[in-house]
């Protein structure tokens, strides 16, 4: 009879020692290290679509456009992750046990994939929404002309689904996505 192999929970101390050591990125939760899988061309196309588009209207000002070399930490429940496109405005706010983490950003991005979509529509962006600092939260499919945005209005969120030549706007940034530009600009 064989015996089951024991679970082992990560500190977050861990999983930094784990992501400095390694040349993959990882996400981390609960306890838990998930390896993130390689993008297709399309996702790869449309995350670069959507932040140069971001950063063409925000150079200059207070706001910050990053790809998804940032990681961003949800101090509230623990969830460490690298969203596609972040904005963040006004000075970084580091995590406390690592400056290479950001606690404050205004605009998440992340772009659909087969394997994650439920995940990003559901546990991450609940995660997501616990970010004091958050306005907007956008969601992309790939496959499609159709966009989510999840923004904070008042004592909660509201969604609004757009999609063919709608236009994303984003008052908290002074920004706004042109779903035909930014699903051209990716040759999709």
């Amino acid at each position: 009879m064989s015996q089951p192999v024991p679970y082992h929970s990560y500190t977050y101390r861990e999983y930094l020692a784990l992501e400095a050591a390694s040349n993959v990125k990882h996400e981390f939760y609960n306890g838990e290290i998930y390896a993130m899988a390689g993008g297709t061309p399309e996702h790869a196309a449309l995350t670069l679509a959507i932040g140069a588009a971001l950063l063409a209207q925000l150079r200059g000002g207070s706001c910050r456009v990053f790809s998804s070399d940032l990681r961003v930490r949800v101090l509230a429940t623990g969830l460490t992750a690298y969203p596609d496109v972040s904005v963040v405005c006004g000075e970084l706010r580091r995590d406390p046990e690592s400056d290479s983490t950001v606690t404050n950003p205004k605009v998440l991005v992340e772009v659909l994939s087969d394997g994650t979509a439920a995940y990003d529509r559901g546990e991450k962006l609940e995660q997501y929404k616990r970010i004091e600092s958050v306005e907007a939260i956008l969601l992309f499919v790939q496959t499609s002309r159709r966009a989510e945005l999840h923004e904070r209005s008042g004592d909660g969120w509201r969604t609004e689904i757009l999609t063919g030549d709608a236009r994303v706007l984003l008052p908290s940034v002074d920004a706004e996505l042109s779903l035909a530009s930014v699903y051209a600009d990716a040759g999709l």
